[in-house]
């Protein structure tokens, strides 16, 4: 019998998975196939999920979340349980502002009336943001106080960080709405989240499943891509450029191997 019985996740939509069915929290866009779900069933847990799409570490740690649903959603530390056995985290990445920068580009470029435009327009009018040093610093403290949450929720309980997949590459140009420098750009936000989960977990001691490294030749663009393009449709935007149901069936194997170690 497996010593994993239960299972909490925490973090934004790289770990929720919008735009995989079957759709299990509406307004968080959540599906039943993320990685911790499928996680979860390989080792017969019980799973919490309290992942959101959109969340800062900031909505991780303290900060509730509005998600359009008109209450807003609990910081997600406040529903880990004290029980739980191993908790997983990815997010930081929308403290860099990283998918949220693709999606405003790719309407922008490709549909410059749409509703989505005027949406994003107002987080980006000094265009693809650069992370600074501090920024990222303050990504990573970030991504440190949520690591210190979780063990403070859960004594007992299991840390594993999960990086991003890895989105764009050299080989993605063709195949994005971006430009060569746009995608440079691009390259430049994905090397920084990188860094923030690496110092994290040096800082902390945690683990770290490396879904960036995993996913090196399967960007956009590659013969097998598990992540998702844009979706030029305002019901399935929310996906594009996040895992596919491939890239989490990996990551879930990933996470299998390690907690099986």
């Amino acid at each position: 019998m497996s010593t994993y019985k239960v299972i909490a996740a925490l973090g934004s939509s790289f770990a929720a998975g919008p735009g995989i069915e079957p759709v299990v929290d509406q307004g968080a866009m959540r599906s039943g196939m993320n990685y911790a779900h499928q996680l979860a069933g390989r080792f017969g847990a019980e799973l919490v999920d309290l992942t959101v799409s959109g969340a800062t570490t900031a909505n991780v740690i303290d900060t509730p979340q509005d998600t359009g649903t008109g209450s807003p959603t609990a910081p997600q530390l406040d529903g880990v349980p004290d029980n739980a056995d191993v908790v997983t985290i990815t997010a930081g990445g929308n403290d860099l502002q990283f998918a949220g920068a693709m999606l405003y580009v790719a309407w922008q470029r490709l549909e410059p009336g749409s509703p989505m435009v005027s949406v994003l327009g107002g987080m980006f009018s000094a265009g693809i943001p650069e992370p600074t040093p501090g920024d990222i610093e303050r990504a990573t403290a970030g991504l440190v106080r949520v690591i210190d949450g979780a063990r403070a929720r859960a004594p007992r309980c299991r840390v594993i960080l999960v990086d991003y997949l890895t989105v764009l590459d050299q080989g993605s140009l063709d195949h994005t709405p971006f430009t060569a420098e746009e995608l440079e750009q691009f390259l430049t936000i994905q090397s920084a989240i990188g860094t923030v989960f690496a110092d994290a977990a040096a800082r902390t001691g945690s683990e770290l499943a490396l879904a960036s490294a995993l996913s090196q030749g399967h960007a956009l663009g590659s013969a097998e891509p598990w992540v998702q393009p844009f979706h030029q449709d305002m019901v399935r935007t929310a996906g594009s450029f996040h895992p596919n149901e491939a890239g989490m069936t990996a990551i879930a194997v990933e996470l299998e191997r390690m907690l099986q170690n």
